[in-house]
């Protein structure tokens, strides 16, 4: 069960579910300090008291306990985003802000410390709340223009420190939370189609354009997109459920398809034809969207169904929603585990695009218990954590038996931290449990679960004690 050589072990995190310090240091206010209930709303336009991100795990205080656990553990690559707000504070200024840079400087120092490389996502679901406010978030195309100056910034800044880029975080999620993906204000209900797809055109020129720059600045860095991954299975073998699961593919293959072969599909334009939608495309366009990504990452939790049967009941889903599969189990949230789908995801976007592939969230959200352990120290039991995780990673190697090239594993939430879904801390992911509760109670302290030493083992095995 070994993994090829230079295997990419490692774990994810986002600055708004981690770092806290909402205000310090200069930095400006994100569209998730304006988030308390996650997915769920409200908008509130200014932070509330109930607001758990405000603090989150206080990363920003603790970054360096933090990364020499991870380092502990044998991390080989750190996923994190930087916070856009801590850079540009409302977005569009013309200077950036020197506190922010710093700490990043900082964060990276300390990965380069234990040798550890950072794989950074430019844009993770906190775009600046005064760019929501004011041009309605992705559906103004002037973004364009802020997010150019955003990257040329860090790009300069960190070009000697981080060789692994994402340009936004699960992009195709802007179709079913327009809000949190895509900062755009207009309520979800009375947004059009016509524009949420300019607002889609929009960021897919800004991460081709992104990851132009990266290559003029960066010759050796590497750029990838990052996709929300869920396999689809048609509920029957009726001609009219497979249709319709083609129908909804093409809903979240056409992000990966731009960014990887450079321009819109026939479907699309089918679609768009259909939906009495037209996108505006300055003249430039197209030979930006030619600029495709080096690797194509996701995030995979789920599978789901579809069916032509409309009176057929969806499932919570994670943002995509889909049918429920009747031969799978679900976890505490209703997210359906299917370790096999992951095997199958692989393979299917390594035959559509033949280009690396890398696994950069996958976890189980679970409550977990902090009880005594038999030396008296603090120790989660967290057993159900480890069983997910062995199952899913033995069908990331079934995939490369496969043939398909996968670049690395970063384990979603590889310290507990706020769900970016349902703003809980209780719906924990991490090999390490931080004590703070829903309530805002708790020491902030860190306590090793038992599947910090069973990850810990993976790594330094190179995958070789999972259990098939």
């Amino acid at each position: 069960m070994r993994f090829p050589e230079g295997f990419l072990w490692g774990g994810a995190v986002a600055a708004n579910q981690c770092e806290g310090a909402f205000n310090e240091d200069g930095k400006g206010l994100s569209i998730q300090d304006v988030l308390p209930g996650g997915l769920k709303g409200p908008v509130t336009r200014v932070p509330t008291a109930d607001n758990r991100k405000l603090v989150a795990i206080d990363f920003y205080h603790r970054y360096k306990e933090d990364i020499r656990l991870f380092a502990e553990m044998g991390f080989k690559v750190f996923r994190l985003s930087i916070a856009w707000s801590r850079i540009f504070p409302m977005g569009d200024e013309e200077t950036p802000n020197e506190k922010g840079l710093q700490f990043y400087d900082d964060v990276f120092d300390e990965c380069k410390k234990y040798g550890i490389e950072p794989l950074v996502t430019i844009s993770h679901y906190e775009a600046p709340l005064h760019l929501a406010l004011q041009y309605n978030g992705w559906a103004n195309r002037k973004l364009i223009g802020f997010y150019e100056r955003y990257v040329r910034t860090i790009f300069a800044r960190y070009k000697d420190k981080v060789k692994l880029w994402l340009t936004f975080n699960e992009i195709n999620s802007v179709l079913h939370s327009p809000f949190m993906s895509g900062g755009i204000y207009t309520d979800k209900e009375k947004l059009s189609k016509q524009d949420l797809y300019q607002a889609v055109h929009h960021e897919l020129v800004a991460s081709a354009l992104a990851t132009k720059i990266a290559h003029e600045m960066m010759p050796q860095a590497k750029v990838g997109c990052m996709i929300l991954s869920m396999p689809i299975y048609p509920l029957t073998p009726a001609p009219e459920d497979v249709t319709a699961v083609m129908e909804a593919d093409h809903q979240n293959d056409f992000f990966g398809d731009v960014h990887v072969r450079g321009r819109y599909p026939g479907y699309m334009k089918r679609y768009f034809k259909e939906q009495g939608i037209t996108i505006h495309m300055e003249a430039e366009d197209e030979k930006i969207l030619e600029n495709t990504v080096d690797f194509v990452s996701f995030s995979y939790y789920m599978s789901v169904c579809e069916t032509a049967d409309s009176s057929v009941e969806r499932g919570p889903g994670n943002i995509l929603g889909g049918v429920p599969n009747p031969y799978l189990k679900a976890s505490d949230w209703g997210w359906q585990i299917d370790p096999k789908g992951l095997r199958y995801v692989l393979n299917r976007f390594y035959d559509r695009y033949q280009k690396p592939l890398f696994i950069v969230e996958n976890g189980l959200g679970a409550v977990d218990r902090l009880v005594t352990g038999a030396g008296g120290e603090p120790l989660v039991e967290d057993d159900y954590r480890i069983q997910y995780m062995n199952d899913h990673l033995v069908q990331v190697r079934e995939a490369i038996e496969d043939g398909v090239e996968v670049m690395g594993y970063t384990s979603w939430g590889c310290i507990d931290l706020v769900s970016a879904s349902t703003a809980e801390l209780r719906k924990r992911y991490g090999f390490i449990y931080v004590d703070r509760n829903d309530d805002g109670s708790g020491t902030l302290n860190r306590y090793k679960k038992k599947s910090f030493w069973w990850y810990q083992k993976v790594i330094k095995t190179n995958g070789e004690c999972l259990v098939p």
